[in-house]
């Protein structure tokens, strides 16, 4: 079965979730939003991965939201509908709070469901030709708190309102003006733009990076637990790679870093 899932491969320092439905645009099926956790998980045990990736398979689309097809069988009763929203925000929340960086890489449609799952990440680029859209109000479906709450936080109010109240397609780069993504580069040369900006993370200090995505998750919670975050930070003062990376420094080399 090579369609309907998330695919998992890790090289060089990343993670790389894709998710794979090209046939209908990457459109995430129920099954598809269950494994998003243990994934995520998989590569926060791997001492190799340093970032997250997610990214859809094939050219013409990251992701088009969810695959409205199984919403008659899963997600029509009430119950069903409770349960079907839980999923999608456990799958949400297992990136957003992931211990390491996540970087949603765009190429394509990025709409819907598709769309909250890159904004759950704590990086986004795009595809010059990727184009971006919360179509909920089109559709007659209700647009939970806690999926406005991310937006609001990570995208402010006035661009969160925008996006739902118009149900307007956005073009990549009044995109990235608005801030919904950091970075946009042109199609031709996206792939390998990207590949270097994921490569420049995965290169930094993993204690460092962990420490970092703590205190960003923190940030966005009623009452952050600074008392965590507050013991990441020490530990990379009290680890062999602060010292390396004031060697490298000093000797103006790459440092290594090891995680230790």
């Amino acid at each position: 079965m090579t369609e309907g899932l998330v695919r998992y491969d890790a090289r060089d320092g990343a993670a790389i979730l894709t998710l794979a439905s090209p046939s209908k645009l990457n459109a995430m099926s129920l099954d598809m939003w269950a494994s998003l956790p243990d994934l995520v998980h998989r590569a926060e045990r791997d001492p190799a991965v340093r970032v997250i990736v997610l990214r859809g398979d094939g050219e013409k689309a990251f992701c088009a939201g969810a695959d409205i097809s199984q919403f008659g069988d899963k997600r029509s009763e009430a119950e069903a509908i409770a349960e079907y929203d839980a999923t999608v925000e456990r799958g949400n929340t297992a990136l957003r709070e992931a211990e390491k960086p996540t970087v949603a890489v765009i190429k394509g449609i990025c709409f819907g469901g598709g769309f909250g799952l890159a904004v759950a990440c704590d990086l986004r680029v795009a595809s010059s030709d990727s184009r971006f859209r919360i179509p909920a109000a089109r559709l007659g479906l209700g647009y939970g708190f806690s999926n406005i709450e991310m937006l609001v936080r990570r995208l402010g109010l006035g661009t969160t309102a925008d996006l739902l109240l118009s149900a307007r397609i956005i073009e990549a780069g009044e995109a990235c003006t608005l801030g919904i993504v950091n970075a946009v580069w042109n199609a031709t040369d996206f792939e390998e733009e990207a590949a270097r900006h994921v490569e420049r993370i995965a290169h930094n200090a993993p204690l460092t990076l962990k420490a970092i995505k703590k205190a960003l998750s923190e940030s966005e919670k009623p009452a952050p637990d600074r008392a965590a975050v507050d013991a990441l930070v020490a530990a990379c003062y009290a680890s062999r790679d602060y010292h390396e990376g004031r060697a490298a420094f000093r000797e103006k080399r790459e440092p290594l870093f090891t995680g230790e």
